[in-house]
């Protein structure tokens, strides 16, 4: 679907992009030439991505700027209300007592449907608790929805229902509703899962990209990668045979032990589609803030840094399933840190960056060279299917 023009990019009509004059900076006298047009540039780059597509395609569930585009123009534009205009990971909701709920809902398509260290099953339960963990919430509900297709295997849906099942008792949570539909042959691809859930939110916990402020850290609660390598090398598509686990875990312990020892916790995100870098873009975008990392003190496992290399990604856009990125103040980074490292999912936790003011809605990498770069939003989808 067309956006209809905005009269910034396109109309021109070779469908392509184009800086223009409104794009927010006007030609000033005494500014050189050369730095109204970066900072046009700049302003272009960091303009909410339009949709300019008649079909979907794979890069609209990646979670990078195409998926930004479509959930802007569709989604937003619908159903728009100041609860879904936030775009977190679920939606705050409070009850005629008081008390503050969160809701969420996802849905998991990944392929191969098992893979080392977990399966969809695992996903679907994990995905949903970890998103009502970053809103603060402490899950205790959840719903699951089957589609199966045609054909597939009775004793390959238990197997994944018994994994449903474990991963809910090891994150303290209940199914309680739930709904299947069947499709012909061929028009799904084994079996796709979407679990709802609901959590309440402890008295004093708010997590918010508006709470954030200059000097606060960056802290990442383990290895990056770990899930989209897995995945991808289960599927036969890298000639790797190397033994990586999926990182899928549930996170509801970790934020508890997190919180308690950083009370005044800005802001949590689990880096799942798009990987940390687009977690850091949304944030930096929200709250008006740079985020600066130190790719020296990202960590990442070998294996999965020479599979990145081998496809030309970069570890830090790909999906994770059990990790967190927390953002706390100054005075509480080192009792947050101690706190994560002495839980077993946050055993590989690192400070990893820090919040600055200027440039504001950047992301700014420090290399392991001394040099820095940005660091953009996700475009397309290099790894689809994978969660």
């Amino acid at each position: 679907m067309a956006d209809g023009g905005d009269g910034s990019g396109d109309a021109d009509g070779t469908g392509h992009d184009r800086v223009a004059p409104e794009d927010g900076v006007a030609p000033e006298d005494g500014v050189a030439p050369e730095d109204i047009v970066l900072e046009r540039i700049e302003a272009f780059r960091r303009r909410r991505p339009k949709l300019r597509d008649d079909f979907i395609n794979s890069a609209h569930g990646a979670g990078g700027k195409a998926s930004a585009a479509l959930i802007d123009a569709v989604f937003l534009e619908a159903f728009r209300n100041p609860t879904l205009e936030t775009m977190a990971d679920g939606a705050v909701l409070t009850l005629p007592s008081g008390e503050r709920l969160a809701f969420s809902t996802d849905s998991y398509v990944v392929k191969p449907a098992r893979f080392p260290g977990g399966s969809i099953g695992h996903l679907a339960v994990h995905g949903t608790v970890n998103d009502l963990s970053m809103m603060g919430a402490r899950p205790q509900w959840l719903s699951a929805g089957f589609i199966l297709e045609d054909g597939f295997s009775i004793e390959e849906l238990r197997d994944i229902v018994a994994d449903m099942r474990e991963a809910a008792v090891a994150a303290g949570v209940e199914i309680v509703t739930g709904d299947t539909k069947v499709v012909n042959k061929g028009a799904g691809d084994g079996v796709y899962i979407n679990t709802a859930g609901v959590g309440l939110i402890p008295e004093g916990v708010r997590l918010d990209p508006s709470l954030v402020q200059p000097g606060d850290k960056v802290l990442v609660s383990g290895k990056i990668g770990d899930h989209g390598v897995a995945v991808l090398i289960a599927r036969g598509d890298l000639a790797l045979e190397a033994d990586i686990p999926s990182d899928t875990a549930p996170l509801n312990g970790l934020v508890e032990t997190l919180l308690a020892a950083a009370p005044n916790t800005r802001f949590l995100r689990d880096p799942t589609r798009g990987g940390v870098a687009t977690v850091c873009n949304e944030l930096a975008r929200a709250a008006e803030v740079s985020v600066v990392l130190q790719e020296s003190a990202i960590p990442v496992r070998n294996i999965v840094n020479g599979a990145c290399e081998i496809l030309g990604i970069d570890p830090l856009y790909v999906a994770n399933e059990g990790r967190l990125v927390a953002v706390v103040p100054p005075g509480e980074a080192d009792a947050a840190l101690a706190a994560m490292r002495a839980h077993p999912v946050g055993a590989d936790a690192a400070v990893i960056g820090e919040i600055r003011d200027d440039p504001p809605g950047i992301v700014i990498l420090n290399t392991h060279f001394g040099g820095n770069r940005i660091v953009d939003m996700l475009v397309g989808d290099p790894l689809p299917r994978i969660c």
